[in-house]
């Protein structure tokens, strides 16, 4: 079944920036994704058991459960400006970036999902990494709206590759499981990038 998942990953769209990092939109499973690092759609205490973060902890072992308990005994809960980084256990990518999203209705919910991308995307430069796989953070049992995040989360990639050009990142993958969060974020990438 991974194997077909895997072959059924596609890259659907292309953003190259003036520095010449790319925001690319795929479908498939951000699980097989071959990137330094997969960011994780995380709670504030890295306990991985729903939605994306429990498929990531499933492919990649008891590792990432691991290593993220560690992280939180070491240095307290993550927060949108805090990501974690750990252990990929079994995972096809070198490390797992934790961000935490916001719950939708708790409030100022645009603002903490542009500051939770932007701290993802920071800890990977801060590594070194060339490459990046993300979901849709917060629109799974965080309930944030699907076509609003998309927005959200294209804008805080865009801030980012125009502001950090010399970045060691090269590559962000959006990567996108099920259909109509596929939809939107495809709709939102071309009202910013047509053609």
């Amino acid at each position: 079944m991974l194997q077909s998942q895997e072959m059924m990953a596609t890259v659907e769209r292309t953003h190259t920036f003036a520095s010449g990092a790319q925001v690319r939109l795929v479908q498939g499973d951000i699980t097989t994704a071959q990137v330094d690092a997969i960011i994780n759609a995380a709670n504030a205490y890295l306990q991985h058991g729903g939605g994306v973060a429990a498929a990531i902890a499933r492919r990649g072992g008891p590792v990432v459960q691991q290593a993220s308990d560690e992280w939180v005994q070491r240095h307290g809960r993550i927060s949108p400006d805090h990501p974690a980084i750990t252990a990929a256990g079994n995972l096809p990518c070198r490390f797992v970036i934790h961000a935490v999203g916001p719950v939708w209705g708790e409030g100022d919910e645009d603002r903490k999902l542009a500051r939770a991308v932007a701290g993802a995307l920071r800890l990977a430069a801060e590594h070194d990494l060339a490459s990046l796989a993300m979901p849709a953070i917060s629109t799974g049992i965080f309930g944030f709206p699907k076509e609003r995040a998309a927005g959200v989360i294209l804008d805080a990639l865009h801030d980012y590759f125009e502001s950090e050009p010399d970045s060691s990142l090269r590559r962000m993958d959006v990567i996108l499981f099920d259909a109509p969060t596929f939809q939107a974020f495809s709709e939102a990438f071309d009202s910013r990038w047509p053609g």
